[in-house]
């Protein structure tokens, strides 16, 4: 195909092409630039015959002594599943040097699609939310939040195979200071996850999920399937892909079994500001619990727009933004909680926003 003045120059007769004309000033277009989509991530990877590996067989061994397994069906088990470099990749830190930007991490959660999803839901699962908070104390906003968050209320579980993704990783991790336990915590996943598909009769390879090998729409690594989650519909199953009330049940649970409060009095987290001395930098990055009293923050320089209950214990939370200046809340027992979850101020804040949106959404005409 021709294109541009050559073009259009071939499509003149031949005298208007000899004919002389007046220049005329050409004004350039300035195109954008287009954006290259992201590549796509390989959620399959290559057979590496794991069955081989000294490590994989030790624990074939293991599980076979502790749980009963037959070594022969999960030696053609594990010739079924793949390397995945993409969780490798993925469950690798952020470089160094990048600084933290809250409003820009937020404005993934908080944004017109994942509300207007969240309300939908909210509708569409109002029973289940309402009984969920009245058995388990756990506010429907908050539940909202965490699936909404998790998954865009099922929109978007994950497409690797569990096992392939758990068993890189629980044999394969990237190098990294805390790559032992690392290696072990995927070691005892993989043995939730078999020990789940055995139960309840399940493919193992059959499971699909994130990178890490969270399942569902609450994103529940295997073993807190075993520990939390419930069948809160009642139909004698847990379904955390396909059942919403199994998934509203499993977060409250969940969220009870780490420490959530019932009737905790105020809000979650308090905007505070805090003193050009600085005296309040040593309640900074002390663990993710509540554990300081009002009277020392305050008195160290936090300040906090209403007064905070008394006889409860709180914490600082940092949420840096990049070049622009940090935020600063006061966090109490039941937003920590919520890192439990996901081990991250940026996740527990982001699950308080999305759910408060969405319920301030669900009140419009």
């Amino acid at each position: 195909m021709l294109c541009g003045a050559l073009a259009g120059a071939l499509a003149l007769p031949p005298a208007a092409q000899a004919a002389p004309q007046k220049k005329t000033a050409v004004k350039k277009s300035r195109k954008k630039p287009v954006k290259k989509p992201a590549p796509a991530i390989d959620t399959q990877g290559e057979f590496v015959n794991f069955g081989q590996w000294k490590e994989v067989q030790q624990f074939m061994d293991d599980m076979v002594s502790r749980h009963g397994f037959q070594r022969t069906e999960l030696e053609a088990l594990l010739r079924r599943v793949n390397y995945v470099d993409a969780a490798v990749q993925l469950v690798k830190p952020a470089p160094p040097g990048k600084p933290k930007n809250w409003k820009l991490y937020s404005s993934r959660f908080i944004e017109p699609i994942r509300i207007n999803a969240g309300v939908r839901f909210w509708n569409e699962n109002r029973e289940a939310l309402a009984r969920a908070e009245s058995l388990y104390g756990v506010p429907a906003e908050i539940l909202v939040g965490v699936i909404g968050v998790e998954t865009i209320y099922g929109v978007d579980t994950g497409k690797f195979r569990v096992m392939d993704a758990i068993t890189t990783l629980a044999f394969a991790y990237p190098l990294a200071p805390n790559r032992e336990a690392r290696m072990a915590f995927f070691r005892g996943e993989l043995e939730s996850t078999l020990i789940y598909a055995r139960q309840t009769g399940t493919d193992p390879m059959s499971l699909l999920g994130s990178y890490a090998g969270a399942v569902g729409m609450p994103q529940f690594m295997p073993s807190n399937i075993a520990k939390y989650a419930v069948d809160f519909d009642g139909d004698g199953k847990i379904d955390l892909r396909n059942s919403a009330a199994d998934a509203i049940g499993s977060v409250a649970a969940f969220l009870v079994g780490h420490g959530w409060q019932r009737d905790q009095p105020g809000p979650l987290v308090y905007p505070a500001r805090v003193s050009p001395a600085r005296a309040w930098e040593k309640y900074i990055n002390q663990g993710l619990e509540a554990k300081f009293r009002p009277e020392d923050l305050i008195a160290d320089g936090v300040a906090t727009t209403s007064t905070l209950p008394q006889g409860m214990l709180y914490g600082l939370v940092d949420l840096q933004n990049g070049s622009e200046p940090t935020e600063y809340w006061v966090a109490t027992n039941n937003f920590f909680t919520i890192t439990q979850y996901n081990r991250s101020y940026f996740y527990a804040m982001s699950v308080v926003e999305l759910g408060r949106a969405v319920k301030l959404a669900r009140r419009e005409p």
